[in-house]
């Protein structure tokens, strides 16, 4: 199964140019982008610590009362 890894990438490759014409698949990506943009800063808000944690949020609320 994984010695035909890279026939796969390739036939995975084919098929995403067939269905996405070339004109659409620069904008597919670029949206791909982004959401993987924002989903990397709301993971990165929800770990405890980090400055926009709402743990450290609250924190902050807290000490200026």
């Amino acid at each position: 199964m994984l010695e035909n890894r890279g026939l796969e990438i390739v036939v995975i490759a084919v098929v995403v140019l067939l269905l996405f014409s070339a004109k659409r698949l620069p904008d597919s990506a670029r949206a791909l982008g982004r959401s993987l943009r924002i989903l990397k800063s709301e993971v990165g808000a929800m770990r405890p610590g980090s400055p926009e944690s709402p743990e450290s949020l609250e924190q902050h609320d807290h000490t200026a009362r």
